[in-house]
């Protein structure tokens, strides 16, 4: 199911954002990025609509995946 962002308080759409960061490693090539800017990145790309936030019934969990990659749900 797809998550709205925009319904989602700002500390939740935050936490969210930064497990997803941090779960994603630590490797970020030639160039460490700052959390500060990865943050911003993410948020641009949910802004957009090239990202979305998707929550599993199933795991009981939510990730962001770029919107490409997710079926059509609504």
């Amino acid at each position: 199911m797809k998550i709205p962002f925009q319904q989602l308080s700002p500390d939740t759409l935050q936490a969210i954002i930064e497990e997803f960061i941090t779960r994603s490693g630590t490797d970020y090539g030639e160039q460490e990025i700052p959390l500060p800017q990865m943050r911003q990145q993410v948020l641009d790309q949910l802004e957009q609509g090239t990202a979305v936030i998707v929550y599993d019934d199933e795991t009981e969990t939510c990730t962001i995946l770029p919107s490409a990659d997710v079926p059509d749900m609504d």
